[in-house]
């Protein structure tokens, strides 16, 4: 291995581990997003069955 070679492996560990951490935080607030949304949609839809006209003990 020449020293090129190395600077360049180097460079390219670099670049991946730096694109890592650019996409990685993303994708945990884009999940975590839909969990909430998804969460308000089960609350909404429980709320709106349980305001029914019908009597309830």
């Amino acid at each position: 291995m020449t020293y090129v070679e190395y600077v360049v492996g180097a460079y390219a560990v670099f670049l991946a581990a730096l694109i890592w951490d650019f996409v990685s935080p993303r994708l945990r607030i884009r999940r975590i997003l839909r969990g909430v949304r998804m969460r308000a949609q089960r609350e909404a839809a429980r709320a709106a069955q349980s305001t029914s006209t019908e009597l309830q003990r």
